[in-house]
């Protein structure tokens, strides 16, 4: 043994119950990338937060919050601090009125979450099904799909703030959410750490249906159809565009949509419109503001599904998500990712902004 694995290994002695040296990040996350952390650790309780984030303190590492994995992309060369896993597990119910407020840990499955809800017949976020990740994850991006936002229905986010080490209890209001976007990733980028989450979905409601394509498979069934057909429905969507995870479909290997949906102006509308002979999809949020679908613009900048640089490509079944053919790396991921941009930049003047969260 030399001196340096000598060191390492009493290193190794001297780390507290539960933390883990060197540990592979790769396969903690569903585009399945990245080199290892420096120091790992599993948070099972709000108690077990704290202690970790004292382990990082006392020894002045870098911090890394580590949900489902399913929104990251981790550097070849890995973390070089502390990745804390949130794996605070437990749902519970509480009735108000026609409210169900239904309190989940911030490291249980999001789509286990949709599914008890969805079977106790708990309206609110039956379009998020099939949504792969954790709870800990929907408020930090305010997750949407299929016309529904988990901002739509969250009633408390139960967080410890970094700065002074309290936990606190934000409202809807205190989280500032917008699209794909709140207070946790923006303004107070990693001062939070999300512990559990609260939402208030509608006893017996009726599901949503904004969504055109949901609307138009679910139409042949009765007029008002069950929490559970429009939840089976949006899998068998997201199914056809890869966007379940399967370990048995390569292109389930992916970090889901890696570019969000520009907003544009009016003007800047007008002109995609001006320069395309097929008509332009967009959804209007505002006056004045539109939502342009990125997939959409890729697909007229030149790319198609299926297009690969590689070990990295597009999609068969869908333009947004990027995917891992196996063995690739964060840079060959970046590389195509920055081609796909400079192209619709070029042809439209429209910046594509990365959906996942860079780590390393």
């Amino acid at each position: 043994m030399s001196l340096s694995d000598d060191n390492s290994f009493h290193q190794m002695m001297d780390l507290p119950n539960g933390f883990r040296e060197n540990v592979p990040l790769a396969p903690l996350t569903t585009l399945g990338i990245g080199g290892p952390a420096r120091f790992f650790f599993e948070a099972r309780s709000e108690e077990e937060v704290v202690a970790a984030l004292e382990f990082a303190r006392r020894r002045s590492l870098k911090l890394f919050v580590l949900g489902g994995g399913s929104n990251v992309l981790v550097a070849d060369e890995g973390f070089p601090g502390l990745v804390v896993r949130i794996a605070i597990g437990g749902i519970s119910y509480a009735r108000q009125g026609e409210t169900a407020l239904v309190s989940a840990g911030a490291g249980e499955d999001w789509d286990g979450v949709v599914a008890r809800c969805v079977e106790e017949d708990f309206a609110g976020i039956e379009c998020l099904s099939g949504i792969p990740g954790s709870v800990g994850g929907t408020p930090i991006q305010n997750v949407g799909a299929y016309g529904q936002e988990v901002s739509d229905t969250i009633v408390l986010v139960r967080a410890y703030d970094r700065i002074d080490g309290q936990i606190r209890e934000l409202t809807k209001q205190d989280c500032h959410f917008g699209y794909r976007s709140s207070l946790f990733n923006t303004t107070a980028h990693h001062r939070y750490i999300v512990l559990s989450v609260t939402y208030g979905l509608k006893i017996g409601g009726a599901p949503t249906l904004r969504y055109a394509d949901l609307q138009q498979l679910i139409s042949h069934q009765q007029a008002r159809p069950s929490l559970q057909q429009v939840r089976d429905t949006v899998i068998a969507i997201r199914t056809r565009k890869g966007m379940v995870i399967d370990s048995l479909d390569p292109d389930s290997t992916s970090a889901g949509s890696f570019f969000k949906n520009p907003v544009v102006t009016e003007a800047q509308l007008n002109m995609i419109r001006s320069s395309q002979s097929d008509e332009v999809p967009f959804f209007r949020l505002t006056e004045g503001s539109y939502k342009i679908p990125a997939a959409w613009l890729i697909e007229c900048a030149g790319f198609s599904k299926g297009d690969r640089r590689g070990r990295v490509g597009i999609s068969t079944k869908h333009a947004l998500a990027l995917i891992n053919y196996g063995g690739a790396t964060a840079q060959e991921i970046l590389l195509f990712a920055d081609e796909i941009k400079t192209k619709v930049r070029t042809m439209f003047e429209v910046e594509l902004m990365t959906e996942p969260v860079f780590v390393g």
